[in-house]
């Protein structure tokens, strides 16, 4: 068997899936340091079980996932695989070859597979035990191996040396074999408090089974006779209520003819009343008429006030103005002084500008002669002009043809210039483009290795999220559990709760005392005793039988409380119960008390062992004051005997020493289990409280497992749309690099068409250069033309001023004229604008004047209808007035004839209230019988209420149970008896006979379990003892042998001296710490802890390879232990590995290269990217065959 490969994916520094195959030979794993080497033989370890974060070299678990780097995401997951050869089936399995795989996620969740089926970390280490592999074995040694047997503790080096012996499975089997023993152990004692639990209650109930028994046929004869005896009273009591009935028809139509009476006196008087009520109202009608008409007077005198102020106001408004006309006279008079003055002047202007236009005129003609001239001259001028600008102008055009080509030469270098320029430019930027296409196939290839990590990390998540599926699963079967036991609690608890209500297993005297208390019918009821108390578990049998019967004593307030049970429970024959008033209850004091303390077994005073309220301390005082508890009946005794039995005794599981000496015992009698029932249901609602929390946990539980479901399918969903995204970026980048790539081809093309131009841009320069030679010899010729011409025109042009000169001085009188008039013609206009609003305002103040006189005469007007109006609304108000006078007589004569009305009323009301007394009587009478009637009724009912309640009989089917009586009396004497036999009985359990016989069935069952436990724990303890037996066989012939190796291996390595392993204790070899002597060649006897560091390790690595000799593991992984050695003792080490790898798969990481050259397949660890190993294999057998080495 040997490693066939390891499997990495996502592992520490390891993010893509990485296969490393081995031969059976030596495989050396090299690199520089930090490149992740060590990161193997971690992943090796990891697969197989290693828990221990320090040990794997990390804070937390979660550091062996790939974190992710500047360039990479992290992986959600690591897992790796190992592939073991079992051709030799070292392994106890069918399979040729063996997968073992471990993969943890992020959420802290991790999964175990063996050949790719889901197993525990419990399979895996047993898959792995006593051979040598596994995470507390010896296949992989690595720094922290060494260490564990340089340890100051020898008792650290055993688990090396247990594993080497093959005993690490015996331990494991021991140590399982002393959980169960444990777990059986804790199993027997829970057995033995269920039967102890039992016995307490098997007696009891079978006393109380019997008690059942003989209570049943009580019942039975008590049944028959109360049936006869309530059918006989129910026939006498229908023979009376003939007779009643009869009496009660007549006084009832004799109420009705009373009635009919009453009613119509009660008639009149209402219709009396009724008359007196329509004349209220028409009163109250002709009232509100007269307010009516009283507030349209109140509004004419207003109104005529109002009319009279306005009257006034227009007198003193007629000579206000009549003031003001005076005024406006004497303005009118100085407005037509003004508009005189402005006439006067508007004439001076108009003859000012009749002469102005005149000298115009004059002045307009001289200008014109005087431009005619000028234009004669400037005409000949012109022409002169006009030969020299042809010469100047060919000059112009010569020169201009010359500028032309200058500019023509100087854009051809220009142009080459710029071509140049831009040629260089295109160089560059093609540099740019072919470089940027670079880019765009670097961005291509990461987006396509972005694309596969992605799809790598899908797959991680696509697992955790099934992964969580199956968690949510699980939690939500736990939560379906867990509110099925609480339904079953809530069941059983209601259970109770209605025996509680219903106070089952107390009296039927108790029960309808507290059912009529209930109902409001008794009052200052507080219960029978045991509702009154709380009693802790351990003194529940003792307080039982202290209290017994009085269990069921009512609490009252008062005597007079008490009796009204008493009475209540004569009335219904409901048997007979003891009543405790508080108001006169007395206490019992134990007065031995605190003597009695000091004795041995001593528990306390009843009342002092229970809880109650304080209002009740009296009533238990009085029960269990008196009543001292012990631990047990022999501890009893001896108190009993010391006090001269004044006082009872009663023992925790109930045996009772009675004052005077009689003793009760042999079982706890209890009642029913009344104060249990209590305790049970407090238990239980406890219970109930803690299931409902874990409830809410299971709940919190599945709501977290499908948080963490939808967490990871989210995560899923984020990664599948990453993918897209990086797929998109795929397209894009292909696209960007088609781009790119034409782009590059555009700018090849353009530096081409560059080199043709600058070849064009040569041959246009020498053209040029000729053309520019023709243009010079022009221009010479046409400045010598030009010249002549102009001399000429000066002539002509100094004439021309001297005219231009008198034309300007007449334009300047010219203007001055239009000046001036321009002047009068804005005065003129301003005079006739002052004028004209001059003789508006004139115009307005006379029409002012007339308006004036209008208002005052249409205040005049307005005050003659005012008057008018006043006339009309004063005789409007004196009829008003006189209509109000005529209805307050009305209302006087109203009110006359509702007096004479009231008269009326009160006789007939007076009558009513005769015949109402008389109707009265007769209703008291009727009601007298129909109350003899209901009771009659009621005691009819009560009967049959009694048949139906206490046997749930109708009176049909109670007349079929009716059994022959002598008589009557005979009967109910008869039914006293047995009253008297079944209170006798005390308080009967019926459902005790099978409550007892489930409990017997329990008990005898759990006494058989706990038979067959004990006999398994006898058996486990034979095992454990046989085991420790063959354990300490074992480990010592395999410490001896490995002692005998170590010695060997020792001499073969250091080249002499020796070396042993003892043992600290001989006597406790499974326990025991293991020292190491050696003595190096030519130095004394050490232990290996004052060995130097290079000594030490070589120590520790012969006794590995000693341990190997004696037990050969399939594979041994080896990370850098011979880095401590010097040279010589690594060529020691690596040619003493050669010769063990016929037997034992060997994979080194080392960096020493006497073990490199020892190894026949070299895998290289390389981080070109940071974070990020890689792998290269070198196999130097292939190397030494094509060399031809060796």
């Amino acid at each position: 068997m040997y490693l066939r490969a390891l499997e990495i994916q996502g592992f520490k520094s390891f993010p893509d899936k990485t296969v490393l195959t081995f031969g059976e030979d030596i495989t050396a794993i090299v690199g520089p340091n930090g490149s992740g080497k060590s990161n193997i033989s971690d992943a090796i370890r990891w697969v197989m079980g290693e828990q221990s974060t320090r040990a794997l070299r990390g804070g937390k678990m979660e550091d062996v996932i790939f974190g992710g780097t500047a360039k990479r995401k992290q992986t959600g997951y690591a897992e790796v695989s190992l592939v073991l050869d079992n051709t030799t089936r070292l392994f106890n399995m069918e399979e040729s070859e063996v997968m073992v795989t471990r993969r943890y996620y992020r959420s802290g969740e991790s999964e175990y597979y063996i050949n790719r089926r889901s197993v525990r970390l419990k399979d895996v280490n047993e898959l792995f035990m006593d051979t040598g592999l596994g995470r507390e074995g010896y296949s992989i040694i690595g720094q922290g191996r060494i260490d564990e047997i340089l340890s100051v503790k020898s008792a650290d080096r055993r688990e090396v040396f247990e594993e080497a012996a093959g005993i690490s499975r015996f331990r494991h089997r021991k140590e399982e074999a002393e959980r169960k023993l444990e777990r059986t152990a804790e199993n027997l004692v829970r057995i033995n408090d269920k039967i102890s639990e039992l016995e307490l209650q098997v007696e009891p109930l079978r006393e109380q089974s019997e008690k059942a028994k003989k209570f049943l046929v009580l019942r039975d004869e008590l049944r028959g006779l109360e049936i006869s005896v309530w059918l006989d009273t129910l026939e006498r009591i229908r023979a009376s209520s003939i007779k009643l009935e009869a009496d009660y028809q007549e006084a009832a139509r004799r109420k009705e003819e009373v009635k009919v009476s009453q009613e119509k006196a009660y008639a009149a008087a209402e219709r009396y009343s009724e008359a007196m009520r329509e004349k209220d109202m028409e009163a109250d009608r002709l009232r509100f008429e007269m307010q009516g008409r009283q507030a349209r007077a109140n509004e004419l005198e207003s109104a005529i006030a109002v009319l009279k102020n306005d009257i006034q106001h227009n007198l003193e408004s007629a000579q206000r103005i009549k003031s003001d006309l005076e005024q406006q006279e004497g303005r009118e008079g100085s407005l037509s002084e003004q508009i005189a003055q402005r006439r006067g002047r508007l004439e001076e202007i108009e003859a000012q500008l009749t002469e102005d236009r005149t000298s115009l005129e004059a002045k307009s003609r001289e200008a014109e002669e005087a431009a005619r001239s000028a234009g004669t001259l400037a005409q000949e001028l012109e022409e002169l002009r006009a030969q020299a600008d042809l010469g100047t102008a060919g000059a112009a055009e010569a020169k201009a043809l010359l500028s032309a080509l200058a500019a023509a030469a100087q854009e051809v270098m220009d142009r080459d210039g710029s071509v140049r320029r831009e040629a260089h430019e295109l160089e560059d930027r093609l540099e740019e483009a072919q470089k940027e296409a670079r880019a765009a196939k670097r961005r291509y290839d990461d987006a396509v290795e972005e694309r596969d990590a992605v799809k790598n990390v899908i797959q991680g998540y696509q697992l955790r999220m099934d992964s969580r599926k199956k968690k949510w699963d699980q939690a939500k079967d736990g939560q379906v559990k867990l509110q099925m036991e609480e339904n079953a609690l809530t069941s059983r608890i209601r259970l109770l709760t209605e025996m509680e209500r219903e106070h089952e297993g107390y009296t039927k005297a108790v029960k309808l005392v507290m059912n009529e208390a209930q109902r409001g019918a008794l009052q200052n009821i507080h219960g029978p005793v045991a509702d009154l108390l709380k009693v802790p578990d351990r003194y529940t049998v003792a307080i039982e039988t202290a209290l017994g019967g009085a269990m069921q004593n009512i609490v009252v307030d008062r005597e007079e409380d008490g009796k009204a049970v008493i009475q209540y429970l004569k009335r219904r024959d409901g048997g007979r119960a003891t009543i405790l008033p508080i108001s006169s209850i007395r206490p019992g004091f134990l007065r031995e008390g605190e003597a009695l303390s000091r004795e041995p077994g001593f528990v306390g005073v009843g009342d002092q062992l229970i809880s109650f309220d304080p209002r009740y301390q009296n009533v238990f005082s009085n029960l269990l004051g008196r009543v001292a508890v012990m631990e047990n009946l022999d501890a009893a005794i001896a108190a009993a005997r010391k006090y001269g039995y004044k006082f009872r005794i009663v023992t925790l599981d109930g045996q009772v020493l009675n004052p005077g000496g009689s003793m009760t015992g042999g079982s706890a009698s209890r009642s029913a289990g009344i104060l249990s029932r209590a305790n049970e249901l407090e238990r239980l609602n406890s219970q109930l409280r803690d299931i409902r929390a874990r409830v809410t946990e299971a709940a919190r539980t599945v709501a977290e497992a499908e948080r963490e479901s939808t967490a990871a399918a989210y995560e899923l969903e984020t990664a599948q749309a990453q993918l897209r995204q990086w797929e998109d970026a795929i397209l894009k980048a292909e696209g960007e690099l088609s781009q790119r790539r034409t782009v590059t081809a555009e700018l090849e093309r353009q530096r081409e068409s560059q080199r043709e131009e600058l070849e064009q841009l040569k041959g246009r320069a020498e053209q040029i250069e000729t053309d520019t030679r023709a243009a010079r010899a022009r221009i010479q010729a046409l400045e010598g033309e030009t010249a002549a011409l102009k001399s000429e025109a000066e002539g002509k042009a100094r004439g021309q001023t001297e005219v231009q000169e008198r034309s300007a001085r007449i334009a300047q009188e010219v203007a001055a004229l239009t000046a001036a008039q321009a002047a009068l013609e804005a005065e003129r206009e301003a005079t006739r604008s002052g004028l004209s609003e001059l003789e508006d305002l004139k115009a307005s103040m006379a029409g002012d004047r007339d308006q004036s006189r209008a208002l005052m005469a249409e205040y005049e007007e307005k005050n003659q209808g005012f008057t008018r109006e006043i006339e009309e609304k004063q005789g409007a108000l004196s009829a008003l007035q006189a209509e109000n006078q005529r209805q307050n007589e009305t209302i006087s004569r109203l009110n006359q004839e509702k007096i004479d009305l009231e008269g009326q009323r009160v006789k007939s009301t007076r009558e009513s209230q005769s015949l109402n007394e008389e109707l009265l009587r007769t209703e008291g009478e009727v009601s007298r019988l129909e109350q003899r009637k209901v009771s009659a009724s009621m005691e009819e009912k009560a009967l049959l209420d009694k048949l139906w309640e206490n046997y749930e009989l109708s009176h049909e089917a109670a007349r079929q149970q009716r059994v022959e009586i002598e008589s009557v009396p005979k009967a109910s004497r008869r039914i006293a008896e047995l009253k008297r036999s079944i209170s006798g009985l005390g308080s009967v359990n019926v459902g005790a006979i099978e409550e007892f016989q489930r409990v017997n069935e329990r008990y005898t069952y759990l006494t058989d379990q706990r038979d067959d436990v004990d006999k398994a724990k006898r058996e486990l303890e034979d095992i454990i003892a046989g085991i420790t037996n063959e354990m300490k066989t074992i480990f010592q012939r395999e410490f001896d042998t490995i002692n005998e190796a170590f010695g060997q291996t020792f001499l073969e390595l250091f080249g002499g001296g020796k070396a042993t392993l003892e043992l600290e204790d001989p006597d406790d070899i499974l326990n025991c710490g293991i020292e190491i002597k050696v003595q190096p060649p030519g130095k004394a006897l050490k232990i290996i802890t004052l060995l130097s560091g290079g000594e030490k390790a070589f120590v520790a690595i012969a006794l590995y390879f000693a341990i190997l000799k004696v037990r050969p593991t399939p594979f041994v992984v080896m990370d850098e232990i011979e880095a401590a050695l010097d040279d010589n003792n690594v060529a020691r080490f690596a040619h003493y590995m050669r010769n063990m790898s016929a037997k034992t798969q060997f994979i080194v990481i080392t960096h020493r290269r006497g073990t490199m050259e020892e190894a026949d397949v070299l895998y290289g660890v390389t981080m070109q990217e940071q974070g990020i190993s890689r792998m290269l294999t070198i196999n130097l057998n292939d190397v030494e065959k094509e060399l031809n080495i060796r």
